[in-house]
């Protein structure tokens, strides 16, 4: 039956509509000029916009909020990937709204960041006249592809309306602690002269341009992301996401339960402070190690290794974190020359300074149990460092060729021997505490959010600095800080912002006392105004605040929201934070914004390989919806395959959508007014609206459409289509194939005002007239027979008994028994 073998059905529809189309070519179909899917599309794209169809009424209490991710304008513009998933936005969006709800939909653009900067650099145009004119070209594509948006709601994260509001919360974030600034290392891109967050950095490089990335020490505005991190974890229980998404966010957060030690430090006063997650190894530290950073190595070196660790420091800046901690390395390091104490033993242990340990995990030093960790193992074979074993699998000490990472008894570990490695973690981390050398704590691998930017184009930060009041947020009425207009965007490579060399906006007065004072010089991240934007799409136009509360409150949280996979820990990491501290100030009402969330798979080359330019093997929807129209871009797009899997392109396979439209087009001359069709098609009509149903609820866009091509392969078998089943039928299609869906139903005297009402099945009109019986002999199957449903017993074992494969089992011996399952099994019984 239809609903029952989707991915058979998918297959054999697909080569079926692919027949006589291996032209794929819109030349090849367009011999009949009645369908003509541009004049079309151009048609109601039209009436849609004068009829302000898709704007979304703040009012109406039965609704839904459907969210695309926001593009960045760039002058490449749109590429297939962008449209997959906004038509499935757009087919939820058209579905729910059928279904009688209202949908706010909206769309807008996240167009600060450093492509437009480079390029404008490299063109010698300013950013904001580039921005504008990519904005253009994308929302002119956008719209040829008939997309459920309301444009009233549209803005861009450039408008000074907006980025207003950006620097508003900043301020907020200023006003609770959570914006701070700090002389850090940061990863330097050298090439586009600017710092980068950790979430920037991909492999060592520079996730924009990948350029190796170094470390460079800066002042840097910070916000303290990081004292949301269990709230950040614990609400990815609630949220309705791919597993793969979440656990990406908790690796990222990367909560860690253990203890701080406190070792103190022969000849000095200062601890050496470290964190453990295997506080039942303390025994087992043989040495201490620094990150190369870490402020201890200036205080800790002696003279005669000054010369050894500062030359080791200064290797050090030049290796990204990923080459430091890659496995497989060599591990380097220099003794400092100097001695910590270990507290359970008072046991003196060398510390050194190695490139292995990251300043910015834990507290950038670490006590070395090289018995029971492999890159201390290997450090300590390295350098001629003991290696002692304290936990054993079965209490007794082994020859280590490798490290021992497993649980066990310990050994070797004074009062604490005998003991399973979980009560003696308790067990030691208590003496710790009692001993003042210690105590129970939690750790993250999450870090503080590097907020600074070196770059022109992106939001100023709304700070000034004056001799006498110190740092001084920006009084929220003086907002925005506008961008200066400059000729030159060229970054200084200084760590200074281009905007430091603009004296007539830099020079300005204290807020508090009215004397000389400097505007912040660096810019927000492009992360900033993406961190909030589905909050203004609710009330886009709102002067007075960043959105009415009671409009958040109405539509908070998103319901459902789509886009790549790419952004899983950057975008939504930063959006949850930003909308977790605005509800803290009572401006939202939801602590998640986003309640439910889809990732589309990404859209390869017929080649199998990522879309490139350098490949040659990218794909313009704007060739393919100027040769086959938007609604078989939409299509295709939908029917290529699991809206989540990657899936390669297909020319051929674009031809044979555009060939099923085509069949559907031609199918309305056989409609005519009678009444009713027959039982056959009747069904199958009801399975379809099922099936459909379901699908489009489900994200099985394709299997929807199969659905539909096979119902359509069967309609257009009858000399006749009833009116009312064609009804049916366009309503079906209307999500996937809004403009020929919105065609058909006007010729054929239908409601278009767009709230065609979704088609409601029939449960007993979708059942099956004949089932499937199961006939066995002695319990083994012989034949499978269809019968009428509802025949009685007797009926049923008599015709059992004459089919020809089970007859000649029942000639060899006598039945005495028959066991009956209603439309599902007949078991004779033999002696």
């Amino acid at each position: 039956m239809l609903q029952k073998q989707p991915f058979l059905l998918f297959e054999s529809l697909l080569i079926w509509y692919t027949a006589g189309a291996q032209k794929g070519t819109y030349e090849h179909f367009c011999m009949d000029e009645k369908y003509m899917p541009r004049a079309i599309e151009t048609k109601w794209q039209k009436i849609w916009e004068e009829k302000k169809t898709f704007a979304a009424d703040d009012t109406e209490k039965d609704h839904l909020y459907i969210l695309d991710m926001f593009p960045y304008p760039s002058a490449a513009g749109l590429h297939v990937g962008h449209p997959e998933g906004y038509t499935a936005s757009d087919i939820l969006t058209r579905y729910w709204r059928m279904r009688g709800k209202t949908v706010l939909h909206p769309m807008g653009w996240d167009a600060f960041g450093l492509p437009a900067e480079n390029y404008a650099i490299k063109t010698k145009t300013h950013p904001r006249e580039i921005t504008k004119r990519n904005i253009d070209h994308m929302r002119q594509q956008i719209k040829q592809l008939g997309f459920a948006y309301d444009w009233s709601r549209e803005f861009a994260t450039t408008d000074p309306e907006y980025y207003k509001w950006t620097q508003w919360i900043f301020l907020k974030l200023f006003e609770r602690g959570l914006a701070y600034e700090a002389d850090v290392p940061i990863n330097w891109c050298p090439k586009d002269k600017t710092g980068l967050a950790n979430e920037e950095v991909v492999d060592g490089k520079c996730e924009r341009c990948g350029t190796p990335v170094t470390k460079k020490k800066l002042r840097q505005w910070m916000l303290k992301i990081t004292a949301y991190a269990d709230r950040l974890l614990g609400g990815l229980d609630g949220l309705d996401w791919p597993e793969p998404i979440k656990l990406l966010q908790r690796n990222w957060i990367g909560r860690s339960e253990g203890a701080e030690i406190h070792f103190s430090i022969e000849g000095h006063t200062e601890t050496l402070d470290i964190f453990t997650t295997r506080p039942d190894t303390l025994f087992g530290a043989t040495y201490m190690v620094l990150a190369p950073e870490h402020p201890l190595v200036d205080v800790l070196t002696t003279d005669e290794q000054r010369d050894a660790v500062y030359g080791y420091r200064h290797e050090a800046e030049s290796k990204s974190d990923i080459e430091r901690q890659e496995v497989s390395r060599e591990k380097t390091g220099v003794f400092t020359g100097t001695y910590a104490v270990n507290p359970v033993n008072s046991e003196k242990i060398p510390i050194w300074v190695a490139d292995y340990v990251l300043m910015g995990y834990g507290t950038g030093a670490i006590m070395a149990v090289p018995a029971h960790d492999q890159r201390d193992f290997t450090f300590a074979s390295a350098h001629q460092l003991p290696i002692r074993q304290v936990i054993s699998p079965d209490g007794i000490e082994h020859d280590l060729p490798e490290a021992y990472t497993g649980k066990g008894i310990l050994i070797h570990s004074g009062e604490f021997n005998g003991q399973q490695t979980q009560d003696a973690s308790a067990a030691i981390i208590h003496w710790l505490t009692k001993q003042k050398a210690g105590a129970p704590s939690i750790h993250y691998k999450l870090r503080d959010w590097v907020f600074s930017r070196q770059r022109y184009w992106g939001e100023p930060i709304p700070i000034i600095y004056c001799e006498h009041c110190g740092v001084v947020p920006v009084p929220a009425e003086d907002l925005p800080v506008l961008l200066p207009d400059v000729e030159s965007y060229e970054p200084t490579g200084t760590g200074e912002s281009p905007l430091a060399g603009i004296d007539d906006w830099v020079k300005t007065q204290c807020p508090k006392c009215d004397g000389p004072a400097k505007r912040e010089t660096n810019t927000m991240p492009q992360w900033a105004g993406s961190s909030w934007y589905f909050l203004r799409y609710i009330d886009a136009k709102n002067s007075n605040a960043l959105a009415d509360k009671k409009k958040l409150k109405h539509w908070l949280p998103v319901d459902l929201y789509i886009g790549g996979a790419e952004h899983a820990v950057l975008h939504l990491l930063y959006a949850r934070f930003w909308n977790m501290v605005l509800y803290d100030e009572g401006i939202v009402p939801v602590e998640e914004p986003f309640q439910r969330l889809k990732n589309q798979g990404l859209i390869i080359g017929e080649d199998n390989h990522k879309m490139s330019k350098s490949r040659g093997n990218v794909i313009d929807p704007d060739k393919i919806i100027d040769a086959y129209g938007a609604d078989t871009m939409r299509l295709y797009e939908m029917f290529m395959g699991p809206f989540e899997d990657a899936k390669p392109w297909s020319t051929r396979g674009i031809a044979g959508v555009h060939r099923f439209l085509h069949k559907v087009w031609h199918a309305q001359e056989k409609v005519k007014s009678v009444v009713g069709q027959d039982e056959e098609t009747e069904r199958l009509v009801h399975q379809a609206i099922q099936k459909v149903t379901a699908d489009i609820e489900g994200f099985r866009f394709n299997t929807a459409i199969a659905q539909l091509m096979a119902l359509m392969n069967h309609l257009t078998a009858r000399e006749v289509i009833a009116k009312d089943t064609w009804d049916i039928f366009v309503r079906l299609l209307a999500p996937f194939a809004p403009h020929l869906s919105h065609e058909l139903m006007e010729r054929a005297g239908m409601k278009v005002d767009f709230i065609a009402e979704w088609p409601e099945a029939d449960s007993a009109k979708a059942e099956e007239s004949q089932v499937t019986l199961v006939v066995q002999v002695n319990g083994k199957v012989r034949a499978k027979l269809q019968i009428q449903k509802g025949k009685k017993e007797k009926e049923i074992v008599v015709a059992a008994k004459k089919n020809e494969k089970v007859a000649k089992y029942l000639a060899e011996g006598e039945v005495v028994k028959v066991i009956f399952v209603p439309e599902k099994l007949v078991n004779f019984v033999m002696k």
